[in-house]
């Protein structure tokens, strides 16, 4: 099976799944093995924000969408040569990837046979079926149930370490230029660590914010977890955010990889948050995945 990905997060489903020799196109943002990179096509592509402040990256995504612009850019030609058999996209947010509607119309266009998948998680569990659904139409069921059974296994460990523990209020800053509060599933991360989720949006789109009302929250840990950011950039926003929070706790988080991208590596965000509110009942996890700003 030839298969698409236009998302981060499907790509990393795919690999866990064990069909990245199945995975012939991807996007500019998904991150593969450097062995894998020189024969998978890119097929969508998009502004370089590196560089951009996070204001400068928010003013440029509101431009563009008051604009009715996209901010990715499908390369049809590309997509059309790979001949794929199906193409996972999203329509959960459009800073993060294509509509699954531009995806499916384009491939109308092309008239290409591929089957198109949405993956739309709004909750952790929904981030479990998107795994076996993903598994089911790349006709590997058995591996997407085993994979989920083994994430399953390893938060009932989290859980059950967490027990008898307090629950320390939580706050997750997702972007911090306006400040948002988290949404989606990282609230279900917090609890599942043994956290109290506090000016979070479960379940639901995170939204702007202000600093004020982070505050009044009284969060005794904050989360800084800024979309598109591994560990240094986070750390780097979290010194400016630290200042906000005087009696709290504040940490930076690897935020691409374990809070944001909705794919297996979720739970070792979990095992990380957990790490971070309780440190003597799970195992440290790895230097380079969270920092103690102040």
């Amino acid at each position: 099976m030839r298969l698409v990905s236009l998302l981060p997060s499907a790509t990393e489903i795919v690999y866990a799944l064990g069909l990245a020799e199945d995975l012939v196109g991807v996007t500019f943002e998904c991150e593969l093995p450097a062995a894998d990179r020189a024969g998978t096509t890119v097929v969508v592509g998009g502004r370089d924000t590196r560089g951009m402040s996070p204001g400068e990256i928010d003013a440029y995504v509101k431009g563009q969408l008051a604009a009715g612009a996209d901010l990715y850019t499908l390369h049809a030609g590309a997509l059309a040569g790979l001949d794929p058999d199906l193409i996972l996209t999203q329509d959960l947010c459009r800073v993060c990837a294509l509509p699954a509607g531009r995806v499916a119309d384009a491939v109308d266009h092309l008239g290409c046979r591929a089957d198109v998948l949405s993956l739309d998680p709004y909750t952790l569990e929904d981030v479990f079926g998107t795994i076996l659904a993903v598994g089911t139409a790349a006709r590997v069921p058995d591996r997407a149930e085993a994979l989920v059974d083994g994430l399953r296994a390893r938060l009932a460990g989290v859980t059950a370490a967490m027990a008898d523990r307090p629950r320390r209020r939580v706050a997750v800053v997702e972007w911090v230029d306006p400040p948002f509060g988290a949404g989606h599933w990282i609230p279900d991360q917090v609890r599942a660590a043994g956290g109290e989720p506090v000016a979070g949006h479960p379940g639901a789109r995170s939204t702007p914010t202000t600093w004020a009302a982070l505050r009044a929250a009284a969060p005794e840990v904050v989360l800084v977890t800024p979309c598109g950011f591994h560990l240094d950039g986070a750390a780097d926003q979290a010194a400016a955010v630290a200042p906000h929070f005087p009696d709290a706790e504040v940490w930076a988080v690897d935020a691409d990889g374990l809070i944001v991208r909705a794919g297996p590596r979720l739970v070792d965000g979990v095992e990380a948050i957990a790490a971070i509110l309780h440190p003597d009942a799970v195992p440290a996890p790895p230097p380079d995945r969270v920092r103690r700003v102040a």
